[in-house]
């Protein structure tokens, strides 16, 4: 009996279960359908009961066996969505996280309030924050990244959803030429000495993105060093939990006059606004 899209989402879902836990294995299952096969939940409760297409079924066999090795389904689908756009992604970049939001809205609550012109996105990898800057705002917007592969998605990116910025490749600030007005970024925070402790799908994202020495605080502490040198009028920095007060003691001693730290939803450390 040829199997169903009610079948096959249920297969689905449990050959999931060994990777995630039964109810993140049911949303992903999904996840699949709707944004890798382009069925919608409202979709198969209607064909539910259709047979599905072999070359559907070759696909899905395929995204699973990659999936079973520990590789996100962002990487496989080659896309995910954030801020309601889509952006292509892949090995050279991280994978856009919910959270990171936060940055980006605290990003333009600073900027508004400083009446800044200008910002740069730091380590821009897929180039969510300086696109969507981009795109919401009126500045003048340039991202670095000192992946060139990074870049290459960024300016894809770009491309397709009609943001102009410029790229930049680089060490964090270095290829910044002139003001820098606000500086923004998502920098690499995981302490390398917890790199065992993470989730396994992690190791498909790359390590530049997501190691800093320090206990992690050596970029974001860099950042804050150079935007202060540079007369930057404000930093908003994604960091990561527990890291908050180190960072915000560090900064007020290199001279920022006030910095504030935001948790997220879980009660964690996660932005750090500087002014």
């Amino acid at each position: 009996m040829p199997q169903t899209y009610h079948q096959l989402r249920l297969d689905l879902a449990t050959a999931l279960t060994q990777l995630v836990d039964p109810r993140e294995a049911n949303a992903e299952a999904i996840r699949w359908f709707e944004e890798g096969l382009d069925k919608s939940r409202a979709w198969i409760a209607a064909h539910g009961e259709e047979a599905v297409p072999a070359e559907a079924r070759r696909q899905v066999s395929e995204w699973l066996r990659r999936r079973k090795k520990g590789e996100p389904w962002a990487y496989l689908v080659g896309w995910t969505e954030w801020r309601g756009r889509r952006f292509e992604v892949n090995p050279d970049t991280l994978i856009p996280r919910p959270e990171t939001e936060l940055v980006l809205e605290a990003a333009l609550e600073l900027g508004h309030r400083l009446k800044v012109q200008r910002a740069v996105d730091v380590g821009t990898g897929s180039g969510i924050l300086g696109i969507s800057l981009a795109l919401e705002t009126p500045w003048d917007i340039c991202v670095s990244d000192i992946s060139e592969g990074a870049l290459v998605v960024a300016r894809r990116n770009a491309t397709s959803l009609g943001a102009k910025l410029t790229f930049h490749c680089g060490h964090l600030l270095d290829p910044i030429q002139g003001p820098l007005g606000l500086v923004v970024s998502n920098p690499p925070y995981v302490d390398p000495a917890d790199q065992s402790t993470l989730q396994p799908e992690l190791a498909w994202e790359p390590a530049s993105a997501l190691f800093a020495q320090e206990h992690g605080l050596a970029l974001n502490l860099e950042l804050l060093r150079e935007a202060k040198r540079r007369g930057a009028p404000g930093c908003v920095l994604e960091i990561g939990a527990g890291q908050g007060e180190t960072l915000k003691n560090k900064g007020l001693a290199l001279g920022w006059k006030r910095i504030q730290i935001h948790r997220d939803l879980a009660g964690h450390d996660r932005v750090l606004m500087a002014v």
